[in-house]
């Protein structure tokens, strides 16, 4: 049976190429900089993002932490949306390992007002922690797009006072399609940016971090303390350079199925779209229904993934693996499961 998987687009599959890569891989020691293709897609990454250096890291939760391990003195305050994913979704790995404060600030849609970020940094007193790091996420888990211009006012003020910017780009890409810009051009407004290869881009495994030669080398220091220095890696790392050389130009295909899915399931008695957060490839909404684990173990039951709903909304997210003709039989059977209450 093929599954219909909805869940994130992280459960993607690498396609035949990808696989071909990887079997085919030329490898080496990536600890002693000898896998060649580790170093080229650290080079390909870097001049992605108009970078100066890349490291290869296991996970976007990896990369996030790694990149504040590397910024940060213990101690130190970190500025951050309270709904960025690595305050909710990063089990408080902060604390532990880089012993950092996080100075969260409440919004929903990770853009703070640039007055209350300036309110939160740190002055000069013997009882402040220093603010050592303003974390951005972009684009952001509600499913929106940071514009560029709050971006250049938060960088702004961060380089005014000597605080770099630390970017959750995860799905950075999927925020340049819907502006319509090239991703080094978000890029620019951070210091050090992550991103995924294996959301959107389809890779199997690995995440991205990009910054200065200098911050680099400090990073390479962190993932050994991290635990994730890997050997033949090139295994792996070629499934990410197929994803960033030949993954990207496709995302505005799930952007366009995301809302044609909006659409859809708009027309649903009971169904309430959060149509202010179509920017990518994620539906948000409300279900007027009371048993939404029913709801799902029944879609289960005919080959469709769904997640249950956090507090009151559900999250659908489409991704490659997912056609239009997928979602077509996931709202026929969607309606049905939620009719028969």
């Amino acid at each position: 049976m093929k599954w219909i998987d909805l869940r994130s687009d992280t459960v993607t599959l690498p396609g035949e190429e990808m696989r071909a890569a990887m079997a085919n891989a030329e490898v080496g020691d990536d600890v002693y900089g000898d896998d060649p293709t580790v170093n080229r897609l650290e080079e390909i990454a870097a001049r992605r993002l108009g970078k100066e250096a890349a490291i290869f890291v296991p996970s976007g939760t990896f990369g996030n932490q790694l990149s504040i391990l590397t910024h940060t003195l213990r101690g130190d305050e970190v500025i951050i949306p309270a709904s960025n994913h690595i305050i909710v979704h990063e089990a408080g790995a902060s604390a532990v390992i880089a012993g950092v404060q996080m100075r969260t600030l409440d919004c929903d849609d990770g853009m703070p007002s640039v007055d209350r970020i300036l309110k939160a940094i740190r002055g000069e007193d013997l009882h402040y922690p220093r603010t050592g790091l303003i974390c951005l996420e972009n684009a952001h888990s509600s499913g929106r797009v940071l514009p560029m211009e709050y971006m250049k006012e938060v960088y702004s003020i961060a380089r005014e006072r000597a605080i770099p910017v630390h970017l959750d780009g995860a799905r950075i890409f999927n925020a340049a399609v819907s502006l319509g810009i090239d991703a080094r051009e978000i890029a620019s407004k951070a210091d050090s940016v992550m991103f995924c290869l294996s959301k959107g881009l389809g890779a199997p495994i690995g995440s991205m971090l990009v910054g200065t030669k200098d911050f680099i080398a400090r990073a390479r220091k962190g993932r050994k303390i991290m635990g994730g220095a890997m050997r033949q890696a090139g295994i792996i790392a070629a499934a990410g350079i197929i994803a960033i050389e030949k993954m990207i130009d496709r995302l505005g295909e799930d952007h366009e199925n995301a809302r044609y899915l909006a659409k859809k399931l708009g027309e649903i008695e009971g169904v309430e779209i959060m149509r202010d957060r179509l920017d990518i490839n994620m539906v948000f909404f409300k279900l007027d229904s009371g048993r939404p684990k029913a709801i799902v173990e029944e879609l289960h039951r005919q080959g469709i993934k769904i997640n249950p709903p956090e507090g009151d909304e559900w999250r659908l997210v489409t991704n490659l693996d997912v056609s239009r003709s997928d979602l077509e039989t996931f709202i026929d059977r969607f309606a049905k499961a939620i009719r028969y209450r």
